[in-house]
């Protein structure tokens, strides 16, 4: 059986009608999604795939339990398993089947596929290329990795009045990674470009030529590197892709999930001061094309802008509909689900902070000595209080209003809490992340987007190898 034929079957209406009598909310997610990925490493095509991924998860909300099961066998049959899986969680309950959520027009990005937009030479060239530009363009190049992959997501949701919600969802993304060699000495600079979106901006040699450079540059520029200093710094975070740090470090602490069980550091804070005045903190998820948006939610919910953070002060979380049911509070459209085989959570979208009122260049002009992070590589986050650990993959000394020598090893440490405290200067340079964000929850990984204008923050402790 075919996914619409699933979609469009009476005995699937009758089913599905029959399981959620009596409970508070549920719905038949229905997923058809294909994706291809390449990698090109050591001047050969190491490996290439394309997958098709089909499948269904029926769930049931009985308060806070669940009934969920998945099959990818498209097929009444296997519906009729599931049902008699997921009626277990109303045994003995009647609820009230929660409000349907509300439809939408918008219309975010394509429904075109990107897979078929460009032919399977093309992208083989387009990795040549890129290798071989790079190659040539600096002779310290001693290995270049690129990876490539789409992604065309259809998804349906049923609901239990008959409802049916609709999404087609394309992404893209490239990734290249350079690695320089110098007196001995190797040194990697990695970028990125995506969203939601067809292939045609990463086939754009102007686009893929420039971020080439970018990548060599970051090699470049960690070559000439000392260790960073150990100690408690002033921190004057760059605009753009820096927003990750206020992603984990904060953003996690605002779905809604984690404020209802009290495990989050942000439990019991609404409506109090939590930060600056500068600081303005949303999750957007109706960005055109961006990485983190999407047209509804994986519940049905329409996509929306919500405010987390306004002028320092905590007034709102991210929410599903099972959390915002059990809060008594609205769904944000922020219930998100790695496919038909996971259960939807709150999760983030496009989290950012708005922008401030101060120059940049000021901000830098302002700060006598600290450091300067330009972009972050990996990191660490406990939910429950907020203390991270997130390394800079290229960052420069402060000195005197100017920045100086690049330094490496640099590591902040905090508390995301403490951090909103501390930031003294909000730049009015908002820029996005390009497009290559994903996040982990849970064991799920979906696509997200994060942006931030340039940050001062004030103290900050940061772990470097040089005393």
């Amino acid at each position: 059986m075919s996914f619409d034929e699933l979609t469009n079957n009476k005995f699937t209406d009758s089913i599905l009608k029959n399981v959620l009598n009596d409970c508070d909310d549920g719905e038949l997610y229905l997923e058809d999604t294909m994706n291809e990925s390449f990698l090109f490493d050591d001047n050969v095509l190491k490996s290439s795939s394309f997958n098709k991924i089909k499948g269904f998860g029926l769930r049931a909300i009985n308060k806070e339990l669940v009934g969920y099961s998945h099959s990818n066998n498209i097929s009444i049959n296997s519906l009729k398993n599931a049902a008699e899986v997921v009626s277990a969680v109303k045994k003995g309950y009647s609820g009230t089947l929660a409000l349907e959520p509300s439809r939408t027009n918008n219309k975010l990005y394509t429904d075109q596929n990107p897979i078929d937009s460009i032919d399977y030479k093309s992208k083989i060239k387009l990795l040549k290329d890129i290798n071989e530009y790079a190659r040539k363009l600096d002779p310290r190049t001693r290995q270049v990795s690129i990876s490539l992959s789409g992604n065309y997501q259809k998804i349906n949701i049923l609901r239990p009045t008959g409802d049916i919600l609709e999404d087609i969802r394309p992404l893209v993304r490239l990734n290249i990674s350079i690695t320089l060699e110098q007196n001995g000495k190797k040194e990697t600079g990695t970028v990125g470009l995506g969203g939601r979106t067809l292939y045609g901006e990463l086939f754009a040699e102007e686009n893929w030529k420039k971020e080439v450079k970018n990548a060599l540059k970051q090699a470049e520029v960690m070559l000439k590197a000392i260790e960073a200093p150990a100690g408690e710094q002033t921190v004057v975070l760059g605009s753009g892709w820096p927003g990750i740090l206020l992603h984990e470090a904060i953003g996690h602490g605002l779905e809604g999930d984690f404020n209802r069980k009290k495990i989050s550091v942000f439990t019991e804070l609404m409506g109090t001061k939590v930060a600056d005045d500068e600081v303005t903190v949303y999750d957007d998820g109706t960005i055109e094309n961006r990485r983190g948006s999407f047209t509804i939610d994986d519940e049905g919910t329409p996509s929306a802008k919500t405010i987390l953070i306004d002028k320092g002060k905590l007034v709102g979380l991210m929410q599903d509909r099972q959390n915002a049911r059990l809060m008594n509070v609205e769904p944000t459209g922020n219930g998100r689900r790695q496919s038909y085989a996971h259960q939807p959570m709150p999760r983030m979208s496009n989290t950012l902070m708005a922008s401030g009122k101060h120059d940049p260049a000021e901000i830098l002009k302002g700060t006598k000595n600290g450091i300067y992070a330009k972009t972050f590589g990996g990191g660490q986050v406990d939910i429950t209080n907020g203390k991270f650990v997130f390394s800079a993959s290229e960052a420069y000394m402060i000195e005197n209003g100017k920045i100086t020598y690049p330094i490496k090893g640099a590591t902040l440490i905090g508390s995301g809490f403490e951090v909103l405290k501390k930031v003294q200067f909000v730049g009015n340079d908002l820029e996005m992340d390009p497009g290559i964000g994903t996040c982990g929850k849970n064991g799920q990984g979906v696509p997200v987007g994060v942006g931030q204008p340039t940050l001062k923050i004030k103290a900050l402790t940061v772990g470097g190898t040089s005393n």
